[in-house]
């Protein structure tokens, strides 16, 4: 009767052990559930269902192609897929918008764009074949660049304000090159020769590499690029910059003014940003936007963008859609009034 009794003894401490055991358990994973949610982890989110597929609109090698490298490397793990960078280069970058715009809802797909391909192209060709507001859903802003106005060392200024005055006296050489017409550099240049009541002639060129070679060698001797392309030859002396667009001067150069500064009231960036297809689920597009966004705060990322010169930025979904919308509402006049036709 004993035994009995100690064997049934055992037992039910062995079941309340193990129900204690049980319980724990589940309050450990209902406790971590709760503090990925509250995190915002993407662990909180559903999983997605196969490979990531990110769609660069220019050949490798470029700033949009960086970006979309540097940010793919640390988005597989996080999402726990295959992440490809598949690039479909072609008419400025329009191309890769006209086949992402197709992709049907069963595909993960994004894609990395500029404002070339979602603000001017969308408002200068007449056969876009997409709707950069209704054919996509903005998923994350990711990095920012300025742009520069770099003179010749021919070219005897050494301040804004001297390069206006000299042109207003050489009016037959006021010329400034961009790397493309319809570019933002080219709208930039535009909206500088306004500020400062100038008029130049705008050279297009296929691309930065002959724009900066024609810079250094004279044949042009004012130009418009991105602040990345050009600081490289204005840190070797070949180039001087005399203003760059952003808010607060670059860390890159230091020693190079604002246009603000330099004497004309005028802020300008470009950006890159992730934008999804129309016909994806609004949970996944959010799944995406929280995990890119947390690739953003990621201390290696921050690194490798700002070693490309580039500005990364750590944005929601909600601040990437009211950025696009400012950005829209400052830039959209400017092409307009410009009467830019490809």
């Amino acid at each position: 009767m004993k035994r009995h009794l100690a064997r049934r003894s055992i037992l039910v401490r062995s079941s309340r052990l193990g129900l204690a055991a049980a319980a724990a358990a589940a309050l450990s994973m209902v406790g971590s559930a709760a503090l990925a949610q509250a995190a915002g982890s993407p662990a909180a989110s559903p999983a997605l269902d196969g490979p990531l597929r990110i769609v660069v609109g220019y050949a490798p090698g470029g700033a949009t192609d960086r970006v979309a490298r540097i940010v793919a490397d640390k988005l597989g793990p996080k999402l726990g897929v295959p992440v490809i960078v598949d690039n479909k280069p072609g008419a400025g970058g329009r191309l890769a918008a006209q086949q992402v715009k197709a992709v049907p809802a069963s595909q993960n797909v994004l894609m990395v764009a500029n404002p070339a391909v979602m603000v001017v192209a969308p408002i200068v060709f007449k056969d876009n074949n997409y709707d950069a507001e209704r054919d996509f859903v903005p998923v994350s802003h990711v990095n920012d660049y300025e742009f520069a106005l770099a003179v010749a060392t021919a070219v005897p200024v050494k301040e804004l304000s001297h390069l206006i005055a000299w042109m207003r006296a050489n009016p037959g050489q006021a010329n400034f090159g961009v790397p493309a017409t319809g570019s933002l550099p080219h709208f930039f240049g535009l909206m500088t020769g306004e500020k400062a009541k100038v008029q130049a002639q705008v050279v297009g060129y296929r691309g930065s590499a002959p724009l900066l070679t024609d810079l250094i060698g004279g044949q042009v001797p004012i130009a418009f690029d991105t602040l990345d392309v050009v600081i490289p030859q204005h840190v070797a002396g070949k180039v001087r910059i005399l203003a760059m667009s952003g808010a607060r001067r670059s860390p890159f150069v230091p020693d190079v003014p604002t246009f603000r500064e330099a004497g004309l009231d005028l802020v300008g960036t470009g950006w890159n940003a992730f934008f999804a297809p129309a016909t994806m689920p609004p949970d996944k597009v959010k799944r995406l936007s929280q995990a890119i966004r947390e690739v953003m705060q990621d201390a290696d990322t921050t690194r490798r963008f700002k070693e490309s010169m580039m500005t990364p930025v750590v944005s929601t979904q909600e601040q990437t859609v009211a950025m696009l919308k400012a950005y829209r509402a400052q830039w959209a006049p400017v092409v307009q009034k410009s009467g830019y036709q490809p």
